[in-house]
């Protein structure tokens, strides 16, 4: 199986499920990084292109010490690979290869007052070879496929027309395709960002979040493709707008250092409980790309507690309580 990498002059064959999802990837990271930098208006991305021993690859995309982002990745991979005994005892899968396609961002910027961003879209699919010995191409018959991926929002202090504004971003998307979907996308991403060692702590005010999203009966397989593509395309609606309204708002040493508190919560997450990261070490992803979601400067101080009655303490208790934006 080769990997692609796509500019904005090739063209895809339209009939091919796979191809049209690895492309907008490839259009969408271009779009999510011109917005950026514009917002930014001083770093560019760095680009990396890179091979995964095992199959496939990816692109790389690192922003840094620039007017807005102190640090950030917009990454995209297409990688594929036999299915390991690991990965059906850890990931309970079945079949013989394996494929995914997707977009991976997290955005740390320097000024306390602009919250952090993670966004993520993908597609996964299972092959068996057994199944039809002369078709399925080389990869063998699909025999599984699905959809995950969400947006969601990390501030370090509330602004509750921001929330209110991120939020309505989504559930407009949601509400184009299902009514039902927002508010239940929105408590999946409510009880999936959690540090459940500190008590249930949220580690921002959520967006939405789904998995392993399959066609049904009632849908045609592009069905998710489409829903995913959605959400992907309102990311730029949905966060720069906040990142422009805040990033001159003055700060000094104890909003850096509440941000820095917060940021460790953001690297437990990440490194405790989130699905992507341990899927990618366990798959032998590229640990560069994989860990490039943490940011650069971060405090651990033992039992720190913002003072009640504080916009410190505002935040932490949004992260304790999930709130109903909208």
């Amino acid at each position: 199986m080769e990997t692609k990498f796509y500019d904005d002059q090739t063209m895809v064959n339209e009939k091919d499920f796979k191809e049209k999802w690895i492309y907008f990837v490839h259009d969408l990271q271009n779009r999510i990084c011109a917005a950026l930098e514009t917002c930014d208006g001083k770093a560019k991305f760095e680009e990396d292109k890179w091979r995964r021993t095992g199959g496939g690859g990816g692109i790389t995309r690192v922003i840094s010490n620039g007017n807005v982002f102190e640090k950030g990745g917009v990454n995209i991979s297409v990688v594929f690979g036999d299915v390991t005994d690991i990965m059906r005892r850890q990931l309970k899968i079945e079949g013989d290869k394996w494929f995914a396609c997707g977009l991976s961002l997290v955005v740390h910027p320097y000024n306390p007052f602009v919250p952090t961003v993670h966004c993520n879209y993908r597609m996964f699919e299972l092959y068996n070879h057994s199944l039809s010995p002369t078709g399925g191409g080389q990869e063998g018959v699909v025999i599984d496929r699905w959809f995950g991926g969400g947006t969601d929002l990390t501030p370090y202090y509330l602004f509750e027309e921001d929330a209110k504004h991120f939020h309505q971003t989504y559930r407009d998307v949601c509400d184009k395709f299902d009514s039902g979907f927002y508010p239940r996308f929105k408590k999946e991403c409510d009880d999936y960002f959690v540090n459940w060692h500190r008590n249930e702590e949220r580690r921002g005010i959520g967006g939405i979040f789904y998995d392993m999203q399959r066609p049904e009966e009632k849908l045609d397989e592009n069905f998710w493709m489409n829903f995913s593509k959605a959400c992907g395309n309102a990311f730029i609606n949905a966060y720069v707008p906040i990142a422009e309204k805040r990033k001159d708002t003055s700060f000094n040493a104890q909003h850096k250092h509440w941000q820095e508190i917060r940021r460790g919560r953001y690297v437990e997450f990440n490194l405790l409980h989130d699905r992507g990261t341990i899927f990618g070490l366990k798959t032998n992803g590229r640990t560069e790309s994989i860990l490039m979601s943490l940011p650069a400067t971060v405090r651990f101080e033992y039992d720190y507690r913002p003072e009640p009655g504080t916009p410190e303490a505002e935040l932490l208790d949004v992260c304790l309580h999930p709130r109903e934006w909208i």
